[in-house]
């Protein structure tokens, strides 16, 4: 029986009709996500990385092949799975708490657990005393704290994360991985991470998935065994972004040459 916050994704593919023809935006994916573990996914836009995270969460089931959470098939949304994406997507007209207390809309928990999980949660990101303040009032950073927050309060076995940090300035992001990391470590949940930032994946993850396009397939699964907290500056650190770096033009297309 597989343990709380195992994802198996079994030779899954993916295809959409365009213009009377197939285009397949993934090919066969076998991926095993362990419990507690922190996994990121590399490529080149266009290789099915997002597509990827929308059938993980339950919101596209027209695809080929297996996703299990726990063994059991996914099928639709579910508490058991929070996502965050790179928009924060908080509602302007809903204070901070009541966008993180929509997350529990259906939960069918009473309203004093309800309360204390979005109080506990807006603590956790470090957003206490900002409970009755508007979207609008809230930097960048600030927002995407929000959306984490949400994305875990109704404790959801896996948390997929799509681009979270992409919209940020530079300074902000790296104290939103500071954060994101803190957070896994508090709460022990499984993490599946989409980002176009090799050393954001390398400081944060326990593995990378590198994926390739035309059509979107896994070219590498490389462990990243580095020792916490981990120094972006030295040689270990670098040796793995070459490894990366190596595997992501090894399997990349070639294109064409000109005539």
């Amino acid at each position: 029986m597989s343990k709380r916050g195992t994802l198996d994704i079994r030779n899954v593919s993916k295809s959409y009709d365009l213009d009377k023809a197939e285009l397949k935006v993934l090919d066969h994916i076998n991926l095993r996500v362990d419990p507690g573990e922190f996994i990121s996914i590399v490529g080149p836009s266009g290789c099915g990385k997002s597509t990827l995270l929308r059938l993980a969460v339950g919101l596209d089931k027209d695809y080929n092949g297996e996703i299990l959470l726990d063994g059991e098939p996914i099928s639709g949304t579910s508490l058991k799975r929070g996502i965050v994406f790179q928009d924060h997507r908080l509602l302007p007209w809903l204070t901070l708490e009541e966008n993180i207390g929509l997350a529990l809309e259906n939960s069918g928990w009473p309203a004093q657990k309800r309360a204390q999980a979005v109080a506990d949660h807006i603590a956790l990101v470090g957003l206490k005393g900002f409970e009755t303040v508007y979207p609008h009032q809230l930097s960048g950073g600030m927002s995407q704290r929000a959306a984490i927050a949400r994305g875990l309060v109704s404790k959801p076995e896996i948390l997929l994360l799509d681009e979270p940090l992409g919209a940020l300035d530079a300074l902000t992001r790296l104290r939103l991985q500071e954060e994101l990391l803190r957070i896994w470590k508090t709460e022990k949940v499984t993490m599946l991470l989409v980002t176009h930032d090799v050393e954001e994946a390398i400081y944060l993850s326990d593995r990378i998935i590198v994926m390739h396009s035309r059509p979107g397939r896994i070219a590498s699964d490389i462990k990243v065994d580095l020792p916490w907290p981990r120094d972006r500056a030295s040689h270990q650190f670098a040796d793995v972004r070459r490894e990366i770096l190596r595997s992501m033009d090894a399997h990349a297309p070639k294109e064409a040459e000109a005539a």
